[in-house]
């Protein structure tokens, strides 16, 4: 296997300067061809925007917009060059929020990250994201498809059927939320079983310090990639493990949150993403998520920018065991219980597991009585604590994440 997945990671910045300069009016102009983006970049010059200067001149997009947008004209909101029987998938994100894709060559650019990770000709990955509705387990079979790597459809759930297929079938490498490895492998030893899984490529959540040297010692090497179901791959690790690299098919802003103006380097903002994908071209799509730039260049020789990796919500939208939860969700829990007068929803970790805490206001007493709802709502299980009415701090959050980040 060759250091590189292809030539353009280890481009001089002179370079990256003219590639921009004839990809950036190429994309505006698919863009604009679509309506649902088109009416928001309406009066924009395609051939006028060359730079990164120009790009920010431009307004963001946020996934509020292509919410209303989809609701209006779905399933895609008029936001893609094909019409929905075009895709070879259509997808269904929590919200709801409906997101296409292609079966074209690694349509989610994830193969760059598995090379990244040393998977490819002669691994096969358990692929322990989802396939129901959301894509993360076809964006991750992409890319394993990309490099060259079988894929065991695995998904989640069903512990110890998972340790016996790795067994039996042989997998060399993981993919998956980070923390959903640890369950496989102390699954398999309660059952008295090794897995050969070596490599691990995981995504949807944190990977923690002491998760990631729990699984050094086990002889498993684990890099994270920064992906979302929107944009597919933003910034992945490489072995250097300094920062997160970003995709070369895509430009990534830092922005000060709430405007589109971008902040100086090393300081914190939100990451604003246009993707090169001429399927779908969304032009500065807000992440919502907090990171910054990095200084320099990647030690691996890849030269494109760094950034630090996921660094919280520019919003209260938190990511827990792999799924966002959202204030409307929280919102639309307490519209359900007239007797509610507020909730939050509290993020931890627990035995390097990310745990979930619903507070209740309520005069009830019974923390069962509400544990339908939480799921219906929030789309996974958690606690639930009742605690009298007036108790929540009056500060506005809904969700609260207390999870330690370094």
């Amino acid at each position: 296997m060759t250091q590189y997945f292809d030539s353009s990671e280890t481009r001089s910045q002179d370079q990256r300067t003219a590639d921009l300069a004839r990809a950036l009016p190429a994309q505006i102009a698919r863009a604009m061809a679509a309506p649902g983006i088109g009416a928001l970049l309406a009066g924009v010059e395609p051939g006028a925007v060359t730079d990164r200067a120009a790009l920010a001149r431009l307004p963001v997009i946020r996934k509020s917009e292509l919410g209303a947008a989809q609701k209006a004209a779905p399933p895609f909101g008029g936001f893609t060059t094909k019409p929905a029987h075009g895709f070879a998938h259509v997808f269904q994100s929590p919200g709801p929020i409906y997101e296409p894709g292609g079966m074209e060559h690694d349509w989610w650019r994830m193969g760059r990250f598995l090379h990244a990770c040393g998977i490819g000709a002669g691994d096969i990955v358990q692929n322990c994201f989802g396939y129901h509705l959301t894509p993360a387990g076809m964006i991750f079979e992409s890319g394993c498809r990309a490099v060259g790597a079988a894929v065991l459809p695995a998904g989640t759930g069903q512990t110890e059927l998972q340790v016996r297929a790795a067994v039996d079938v042989g997998t060399t490498a993981y993919a998956g939320t980070p923390d959903y490895l640890k369950i496989i492998l102390d699954k398999a030893e309660e059952m008295g079983e090794r897995l050969a899984i070596t490599r691990a490529a995981v995504g949807g959540g944190a990977l923690f310090p002491s998760l990631r040297a729990e699984y050094a010692g086990r002889g498993i090497a684990v890099l994270q990639c920064y992906a979302t179901a929107d944009l597919g791959n933003i910034a992945y690790e490489s072995p250097a493990m300094e920062g997160m690299i970003v995709d070369e098919g895509v430009i990534v802003e830092i922005v000060r949150p709430g405007t589109g103006d971008p902040v100086a380097e090393g300081e914190v903002g939100e990451v604003i993403v246009t993707t090169l994908n001429p399927d779908y071209p969304l032009i500065r799509f807000a992440t919502g998520d907090l990171s910054a730039v990095m200084p320099g260049a990647s030690p691996c020789g890849r030269s494109n920018t760094r950034i630090r990796g996921w660094m919280g919500r520019a919003d209260q939208t938190t990511k827990i065991k792999g799924m966002f939860v959202r204030p409307e969700q929280v919102a639309q829990f307490v519209s359900r219980h007239p007797e509610v007068a507020r909730a939050r929803v509290i993020a931890t970790r627990e035995g390097e597991m990310d745990v979930m805490t619903v507070r209740v206001e309520s005069p009830g007493t019974d923390p069962g009585h509400y544990e339908g709802a939480v799921v219906a709502a929030l789309k996974m299980k958690g606690r639930i604590e009742i605690v009298p009415p007036g108790s929540l701090p009056n500060d506005g959050k809904v969700i609260e994440d207390l999870r330690k980040y370094d």
